[in-house]
């Protein structure tokens, strides 16, 4: 099962925030990739973009297009946008007939999907949140990730189809949404406006850079099976970021006067959960990966990535802002 990174790989979601780095990756790693996406994106080179409408595919479809593929990576999803039903259909629907679809091939590829922190629920100031703590998510989408999740382990305890579910903390870095707070911050800061109001900054945030989440893919690919197949990996830098640090970080990166007004009337966050901490010492443990980018490069990144050319304050590599929680 290792070395399947040099084969074909096919990206579900290959047009997102996150598939865009996937399919980097893994041609960077001399893989023939193949980015789906409903809409035409421009694509690393190396890559054969394909159009689908994911959510009007049957398994039919699914199937033909991972016929002949090495390994799967599910980057498809709705994220908080939207009803329940329009998140449960992108979030746990998909993934239903993804793996039945994968279940009926000769031979079958590696599934990656890609889960979210966010299915654990809202866990205590200080915790750090391990893969056998039991989910209890309190957010429509948190409820429909964790069911994507459920089913892709089922399927490879019922179906013996060989996937692994990472689950991701909030990932930042070049590309990120707009709608996202770093996408807000640098928004404000390239169009030079001098105030934004935002919802009081009190949650704390396991942030991982999106480059580091796209290795940790590829190494999910290469593990062997004996070591990953039907498993939970936590995907995240092991740190607990205050939201405000990186409000701050990100102001003072980008050299330009910014003012931050926290209101109550300002619109809230995607989840009420005030602290996000994950244990990552697994994927240290099976897949031989670790966070190598710290927020510093991340922020750096998207914000000249964004427009805004950031002033770096200090050598990539030196501590994390004041407020940072040592990884576990």
């Amino acid at each position: 099962m290792t070395g399947r990174t040099g084969g074909s790989v096919v990206v579900l979601g290959g047009s997102g925030f996150l598939g865009r780095h996937v399919c980097a990756a893994f041609a960077a790693a001399g893989a023939d990739v193949v980015p789906v996406s409903r809409t035409a994106c421009p694509a690393p080179d190396g890559c054969r973009p394909v159009r689908l409408d994911l959510l009007a595919a049957d398994i039919g479809a699914l199937t033909r297009l991972c016929a002949g593929a090495d390994v799967v990576v599910n980057a498809a999803g709705a994220v908080w946008g939207g009803t329940e039903q329009d998140m449960a259909e992108a979030n746990t629907h998909l993934v239903d007939r993804l793996t039945r679809a994968l279940a009926t091939l000769p031979a079958r590829p590696r599934l990656v999907q890609l889960g979210s922190a966010y299915e654990y629920g809202p866990a205590e100031p200080g915790a750090v949140t391990g893969e056998d703590h039991p989910p209890a998510p309190n957010t429509p989408y948190g409820r429909t990730k964790l069911a994507g999740t459920r089913t892709a382990l089922r399927a490879a305890a019922e179906r013996d189809l060989d996937a692994v579910v990472l689950r991701v903390a909030v990932a930042c870095g070049p590309g990120a949404p707009p709608a996202s707070l770093p996408g807000i911050v640098a928004t404000h800061l390239a169009e030079g406006r001098g105030t934004l109001r935002l919802a009081p900054l009190l949650a704390h945030r396991d942030l991982v850079d999106v480059r580091d989440v796209a290795d940790a893919v590829v190494a999910a690919a290469r593990a062997p099976a004996g070591r990953v197949a039907g498993t939970v990996v936590n995907i995240g830098s092991g740190r607990a970021v205050p939201v405000r640090a990186l409000v701050d970080l990100m102001i003072s990166l980008g050299g330009r006067p910014l003012r931050i007004v926290e209101e109550r009337t300002a619109p809230g966050t995607r989840s009420d959960a005030p602290w996000q901490r994950l244990d990552v010492s697994r994927a240290r443990q099976v897949l031989d990966w670790a966070p190598r980018r710290s927020l510093e490069e991340s922020l750096a990144d998207f914000l000249s990535a964004a427009g805004v050319s950031p002033a770096r304050s200090r050598p990539t590599g030196q501590p994390q802002p004041p407020g940072q929680q040592a990884g576990a």
